[in-house]
């Protein structure tokens, strides 16, 4: 756990099957396919399901690139975790952006401070993902799953106590296909050196989570 100021903590394919059925055609009925004996009609085929229908292979949603992590969460999930924060945040420099981007947004209002953490990892494939997300969480006892947020999702929070202050921190982190979405969201309130509840710190770091699964899976305006 981290110290005030807290450091940044995330076809079809066309079956070849109908181009031969389509050959099969041209020779046995089309234009060039011989004359019928006397007293006999042409036998019709009827085409198999092979080749009357395209096969097609499932593929695994996958992402290219990390989007742009300071338009991740809206306007208004901004005001209400970070008060007083600029909204547009600030991006972390990466060196592979493509890869991994990070926004973070903090502020002190009064004696309250708080710090949200947006980070966008895209891996290699869904395999190297889920490598990845299994390790993070390894460490992290005491946290749960959180239902609907990609394909897995796992929330945990942690109270640390330096000089008499308090910080409760909440993590979330979310694979989807070959992308992990990692949100880091604490706070502190400098006048009581309380902490906030464990409620509120989870359920704004799910909040900022869906958000920024909006934009990884098709973009979102604040």
């Amino acid at each position: 756990m981290r110290s005030l100021p807290l450091p940044l903590a995330l076809t079809a394919r066309l079956s070849p099957v109908v181009v031969l059925a389509a050959a099969g055609w041209s020779l046995t009925s089309g234009p060039f396919a011989p004359a019928p004996a006397a007293g006999h009609e042409p036998t019709q085929k009827t085409p198999t399901a092979a080749a009357s229908a395209p096969s097609s292979t499932a593929e695994a949603k996958s992402y290219a690139a990390a989007p742009a992590p300071c338009a991740s969460v809206t306007t208004k999930t901004i005001k209400a975790l970070v008060p007083g924060a600029k909204t547009d945040g600030k991006e972390i420099p990466s060196t592979d952006t493509k890869a991994r981007r990070t926004c973070s947004w903090n502020a002190l209002k009064g004696f309250d401070y708080r710090w949200l953490d947006v980070s966008f990892e895209i891996t290699e494939s869904e395999a190297a993902a889920e490598k990845t997300y299994k390790g993070r969480i390894a460490d992290k006892s005491g946290g749960g799953d959180v239902p609907g947020l990609g394909d897995t999702a796992y929330s945990i929070v942690n109270l640390t106590t330096e000089d008499k202050q308090q910080t409760r921190e909440g993590e979330v982190i979310v694979r989807a296909s070959n992308a992990l979405v990692v949100i880091t969201y604490n706070g502190s309130d400098f006048e009581t050196k309380k902490a906030p509840s464990t409620d509120e710190i989870n359920k704004g770091a799910i909040k900022a989570a869906k958000d920024a699964m909006a934009a990884l899976e098709g973009g979102r305006k604040a």
